[in-house]
């Protein structure tokens, strides 16, 4: 009789236990020769040296699957312990698969050409309307770097302006005071990976959510960056982001000119950025349009409304 210590790792605990560790009891009956054991992230197998191995082997397989799909099923395991391929077939189009295992994938043409320009280029600016899906697409590129071990970090940052209101003084500590304007980074998270692989990352800082005067003089190496709302930043802000960029790291800067926060006398960083940046080459720039928004139908229509209405405030002011 041999014994075999099996560390899971890489797939979130629930997904792969299945609920109430239903999936760990049908593997144990797919194996009745063997004694299993499993505590948190150690499975521990007793039995004979070809039986064992093979079970190592087919864990792995399993956990690779829980892995890239956030989820686990009773249909998937027979077919891997069987030897056969899982029976959903994979999608070129899908970047990763979210909570319970929901692909999250390009759905509009530009978006796409955002998977397409982050794959080729180390700085890409996607920039457009509210609703087009570029932070979220951004944040999912970033977590599937991760996954797939192409870097050891995610850093995703963002300006800490406020959007015409003056809040005043946050009550708690730093993070409590911050954390409110980086709330759309974390929503988009948790629809990406576990709530308690997400917590294990955030306490490891192997993710890393700061706001944007956190990054001074700091060298970002093997790591997908992300900035959001860069409209928001100023001139020496956007340069001193853009220079953190390290070895085997990539970044994407995302932004709507049409959203500026700043007070008036202040120029956006980011559009000199884009004006200074224009001919350098490895810089991959998309720009979403309006037919790119996958919020609500509404959406569109009061993005064009407004479009409307600057339209026809810009012209009275010419007749003045």
């Amino acid at each position: 009789m041999i014994e075999r210590i099996i560390i899971i790792d890489r797939a979130d605990p629930v997904s792969f236990y299945g609920v109430n560790n239903c999936n760990m009891q049908l593997i144990r009956n797919l194996f009745p020769k063997l004694r299993v054991a499993a505590r948190g992230s150690v499975i521990k197998v007793i039995g004979e040296d070809g039986e064992t191995a093979e079970f190592e082997r087919k864990i792995k397989e399993l956990e690779d699957y829980a892995a890239q799909h956030n989820a686990l099923n009773e249909e998937v395991i027979l077919d891997i312990i069987k030897g056969d391929a899982p029976r959903e077939l994979k999608r070129d189009d899908v970047i990763i698969y979210g909570i319970n295992g929901k692909p999250i994938s390009a759905r509009t043409p530009n978006q796409q050409r955002l998977v397409e320009e982050f794959t080729a280029n180390d700085l890409t600016f996607a920039l457009g309307p509210a609703g087009t899906g570029k932070t979220y697409v951004a944040i999912a590129l970033a977590v599937r770097a991760l996954k797939n071990r192409e870097v050891r970090k995610l850093i995703l940052s963002r300006p800490a302006v406020e959007a015409g209101e003056k809040l005043g003084f946050l009550p708690g500590d730093m993070k409590d005071k911050i954390d409110p304007y980086l709330q759309p980074l974390y929503d988009a998270l948790e629809d990406m990976i576990p709530a308690a692989k997400l917590r294990e990352y955030m306490e490891s800082k192997v993710i890393q959510i700061a706001p944007l005067a956190f990054m001074r003089g700091r060298t970002l190496n093997d790591a997908v960056i992300v900035l959001d709302e860069a409209q928001n930043t100023t001139t020496h802000q956007i340069k001193m982001f853009l220079t953190r960029l390290g070895m085997n790291a990539k970044m994407i800067i995302t932004g709507d000119a049409t959203q500026i926060d700043l007070p008036r006398s202040t120029a956006s960083g980011l559009i000199q950025a884009l004006r200074v940046l224009r001919d350098v080459p490895g810089i991959g720039r998309v720009e979403f349009g309006k037919k790119d928004i996958v919020r609500h139908a509404l959406v569109q229509r009061i993005v064009e409304a407004y479009e409307r209405a600057d339209r026809e405030h810009d012209e009275e002011k010419k007749g003045e």
